[in-house]
């Protein structure tokens, strides 16, 4: 009975996700925001609500599914800023953005400044964990001033989604704050890495790094928590939707989240998704599964794409109800 119950749930699911697609379609514009005494130069993209029919758009190895420079459809729109994983790319959580879309948020993902599948110069340095939540907060500020989108955005209904790395960005910007002489120090005097290096000789800022308090709700996908306490979560009231890997991987280890559940100070949905690896809430286009296998392989019986449909339908759900409007 309960495997029957699963399965009629899953099909629902993805007959809901399927249902939800027909109804709107998801635009896509690339964005480039300018450097800045506050950082570098950043490129993204946004998917937003288009009433226009979607085709395939092909880039790089990805295919994405939406209509290139569609008008937006609608006003006073969710915004949810989304961040990466190490080197990864602001394509890691496409079908996941075209969800929210597709049901009308506004979604703005960016490719993190030297820690990027085309870049990865700054990958290894403390920097990157340093400027990840300024990067997400200067996003922010182009899409509600500067951007085309700007005046249809409802500045008070801004939401978070981060995968690993990106993960560790939504905590910080939710209040989080490292707890550099603690527990990143005694990770960090087992691991050779530079960032480690870099901590061990106290080569971290001694200010907090960037909080944003316009971003009400987060969702956030194995989240990489090895520099955070029980203190360094004291401030993170935000609702939050957490999620962890089973197996876990690429540094994310799922005692490091299972603390993060235990240490969140406020009341938040925590799934763990039995029998997956990290990388399971990432989708790899075809291309990668032969190029990249360990990005792509799962454990037997583990069906990512029937995962990502369960997924992306608990990601909107919970982002509909957190930011819904007012009125």
């Amino acid at each position: 009975m309960q495997a029957s119950n699963q399965v009629y749930r899953l099909l629902s699911v993805i007959g809901l996700c399927f249902t939800a697609t027909l109804a709107q379609a998801a635009g896509l514009r690339s964005i480039d925001i300018p450097a800045g005494a506050d950082g570098p130069a950043i490129h993204g993209m946004v998917w937003y609500p288009c009433a226009e029919t979607p085709g395939k758009i092909p880039v790089g190895a990805f295919v994405l599914t939406g209509t290139k420079d569609c008008p937006l459809a609608g006003d006073h729109l969710p915004l949810v800023a989304a961040s990466h994983g190490r080197g990864g790319s602001l394509l890691g959580n496409r079908d996941t953005a075209e969800t929210l879309a597709d049901n009308g948020f506004v979604v703005a993902a960016i490719n993190h400044p030297g820690d990027t599948a085309q870049d990865l110069s700054r990958s290894g340095d403390l920097s990157v964990f340093i400027e990840r939540p300024t990067d997400i907060k200067r996003l922010i500020d182009f899409m509600i001033t500067a951007s085309r989108f700007a005046a249809n955005i409802d500045h008070d209904r801004i939401g978070f989604f981060g995968f690993s790395r990106g993960g560790y960005t939504g905590l910080i910007l939710l209040g989080a704050d490292p707890d550099w002489t603690g527990v990143a120090s005694k990770y960090c005097q087992q691991s050779q890495g530079r960032f480690c290096q870099q901590i061990l000789s106290k080569g971290y800022p001694l200010q907090p790094l960037m909080h944003d308090p316009r971003i009400k709700v987060a969702v956030l996908a194995d989240p990489l928590a090895i520099f955070f306490s029980a203190q360094s979560l004291t401030q993170v009231n935000a609702p939050i939707q957490l999620w962890a890997s089973e197996r876990g991987g690429d540094g994310v280890l799922p005692r490091d989240v299972t603390a993060v559940d235990a240490n969140l100070p406020a009341p938040h949905d925590y799934r763990v998704v039995s029998n997956a690896g990290h990388f399971a809430f990432f989708l790899c286009p075809p291309a990668l599964v032969q190029t990249q296998p360990e990005l792509c392989e799962d454990a037997v019986g583990f069906d990512r794409l029937a995962f990502h449909a369960e997924f992306n339908a608990a990601v909107l759900a919970f982002f509909r109800k957190w930011l819904a409007r007012a009125d």
